[in-house]
C-alpha cells in the first residue's frame, strides 16, 4: 500500500480551484439523476415495506409516507435509493 501525501493533495486541489477561478482550467462535473420512486425500487427488489425500511435505516412509517407521497426522501436516503436502483446486488448485501 502506497503512502498518500495529504498535504500535497490539498495543495494540488487549491491550485486546481485557483486555475478554475482564473479561467485556465475546466473542472469535471458529475450530474446525478434522481432515483426512481421508493415504491418502484422496493418492488423491483421484492422486499416488504418493513424489510426495505430496515435496509434503508428508516422507520416503516417513513417508507409508507414516501410511498404515499406525504414525504420525500432527502440526503443520505436519496444516495441509498440511488444505490438500490443502480446496484441492487450491492444494496442487498447489506442484509
Amino acid at each position: 500500500m502506497s503512502k498518500r501525501d495529504l498535504g500535497q493533495e490539498i495543495l494540488d486541489g487549491i491550485r486546481e480551484v485557483k486555475a478554475y477561478q482564473a479561467g485556465t482550467k475546466i473542472l469535471r462535473v458529475h450530474t446525478l439523476k434522481k432515483p426512481a420512486p421508493p415504491q418502484i425500487i422496493r418492488s423491483k427488489l421484492k422486499l416488504s415495506q418493513s424489510a426495505f425500511a430496515g435496509l434503508m435505516g428508516v422507520s416503516l412509517r417513513t417508507v409508507q409516507d414516501w410511498e404515499q407521497g406525504k414525504r420525500q426522501p432527502s440526503g443520505p436516503a436519496i444516495a441509498l435509493l440511488r444505490i438500490a436502483e443502480q446496484k441492487p446486488e450491492v444494496f442487498m448485501q447489506l442484509t
